[in-house]
């Protein structure tokens, strides 16, 4: 399984403590319940669009950071 990033670890801390069901969630986002499951898992990843989705509707920002060594 390849290394979780930041924004998977954002996702998914933001689902687990929202209090919210995944059913909730993707009704309230128009994610697949199924593809949703999945990636909390870690059996899939989520594509850009369904992750951008779910940063809406948790409020998670991305923003550009200088890497290490640079």
């Amino acid at each position: 399984m390849p290394k979780q990033g930041n924004m998977t670890k954002a996702i998914k801390t933001a689902v687990r403590e929202s209090g919210e069901t995944l059913y909730g969630i993707c009704k309230a986002t128009a994610i697949n319940h199924d593809a949703l499951s999945r990636f909390m898992r870690g059996q899939t990843s989520m594509r850009l669009d369904l992750a951008d989705k779910l940063a809406a509707h948790f409020g998670i920002e991305c923003r550009r950071t200088r890497r290490k060594g640079r």
